[in-house]
């Protein structure tokens, strides 16, 4: 993905640091993500889902809440109010670059910040949440023997994940005061609730009363055995895949006009996973799959290896060849399976007279249905005639060139 480091003016002039991870390929929608109390954009699950949603044709603007990171301002000078307003200040910053946000994610507190801002955005038609409180104020848990000091001297600093803070009256007053079912009652969009179930920062009864409170179309999935910050990379993945594939239903997306030269459009295949093997497998607009390596050889075995897509168009386009011509000769067959495995042999093995090795492919066609030894014979030459199989069988030409 590419990626844009960029500023925009927060909820009060101040300048907040983002990022804007945009699509390799055609950019179908656009996502906003609110990070956890104290966090940032950089945490390893905000980078990963943000990833993981642009290769999948989703432009994902991710940036530091003010006071936090690289943004301006003084933590101590927020809320969770100010917050919300943050979120409406980036939503109108992407629409200067014509690209209006449909899709909210949030993460923890960042979870209750999208879900009270999508009440005010009419453009938002999905809303996703990770280990989200239903009460905001469930948050002033991680700094309780502070609370005291707070209220008798206006502010106090608390140490957070390590790190020193100063945390005002004002958040506590405000975060404690906030109710979110109200909002969620009225959430004009769908609504998507991953929680981790040994969440223990913030428990799993509260992904439990967001789903309650909210209407349909809701949705719930389990992150298990995920920890609150999303810290393992395949849980990241997970949430990623999933956000993606649930939000495709929702989502305004349009089909990009095919390239020039290439009327059925192209094979996008872009890296996943820079320390593995994991490629997102993109044809078109509209169809995205995973190819990946087995772990013996050092993949993460999420997806086909690249000799098994290969075995898959031959598979597929014999069962096609079969049914068409079936179809068309009105023949009672009800069921094509075609089993496919690959090797690679000596050629003497198989006839050619040279040592080198070649590829082969065995077919195991199996026809369900009334049909007579002559028919069947018939299908059997048919599936020959498969296009995937005669570009195997006769040399191919790959032409290859380097982009600047």
């Amino acid at each position: 993905m590419a990626t844009e480091r960029i500023t925009f003016p927060g909820h009060d002039g101040t300048e907040l640091a983002a990022r804007l991870d945009l699509p390799e390929g055609p950019h179908l929608a656009t996502a906003l993500f609110a990070h956890c109390f104290t966090c940032g954009k950089d945490i390893p699950a905000a980078r990963r889902i943000a990833a993981r949603l642009a290769g999948m044709g989703i432009a994902v603007l991710r940036f530091d809440f003010t006071g936090l990171g690289h943004s301006e301002g003084e933590f101590a000078n927020t809320s969770f109010t100010s917050n919300v307003d943050d979120l409406l200040a980036a939503c109108a910053y992407l629409e200067t670059r014509s690209l209006p946000p449909q899709l909210l994610i949030g993460h923890s507190l960042g979870g209750a910040a999208v879900l009270k801002a999508a009440a005010q955005l009419d453009q938002i038609t999905a809303v996703a949440t990770l280990g989200a409180p239903f009460d905001p104020g469930h948050v002033t848990h991680n700094f309780a023997d502070a609370l005291p000091e707070i209220a008798a001297k206006g502010s106090a600093e608390v140490s957070l994940g390590g790190r020193p803070f100063r945390i005002g009256q004002a958040f506590v007053e405000d975060v404690t005061q906030e109710q979110l079912a109200p909002a969620i009652g009225h959430l004009n969009a769908a609504l998507l609730v991953m929680h981790a179930p040994q969440d223990a920062i913030v428990g799993i009864d509260n992904a439990s009363k967001i789903f309650g409170a909210a209407k349909h179309p809701k949705s719930f999935v389990t992150l298990d055995k995920a920890d609150h910050l999303i810290t393992r990379p395949e849980d990241a993945e997970y949430a990623a895949d999933v956000i993606a594939t649930w939000a495709r239903r929702y989502l305004p997306l349009r089909a990009p006009a095919p390239p020039p030269g290439a009327p059925e459009g192209i094979v996008r295949v872009s890296e996943a996973d820079p320390d593995g093997y994991l490629q997102d497998v993109h044809d078109g607009p509209a169809h995205h799959t995973l190819a990946d390596e087995p772990l013996a050889y050092g993949g993460t075995n999420r997806g086909m290896s690249p000799y098994g897509f290969l075995s898959a168009g031959l598979g597929a386009c014999t069962s096609m060849t079969i049914r068409m011509y079936a179809r068309r000769k009105g023949w009672p067959l009800e069921h094509v399976s075609v089993d496919v495995s690959h090797d690679k042999v000596h050629a003497q093995d198989a006839e050619t007279g040279s040592g080198d090795k070649i590829d082969t492919w065995r077919r195991r066609i199996k026809l369900t249905g009334a049909l007579d030894a002559e028919q069947r014979q018939r299908l059997l030459e048919i599936a020959d005639r498969c296009p995937v199989h005669r570009t195997l069988e006769r040399s191919s030409e790959v032409l290859t060139e380097l982009l600047p």
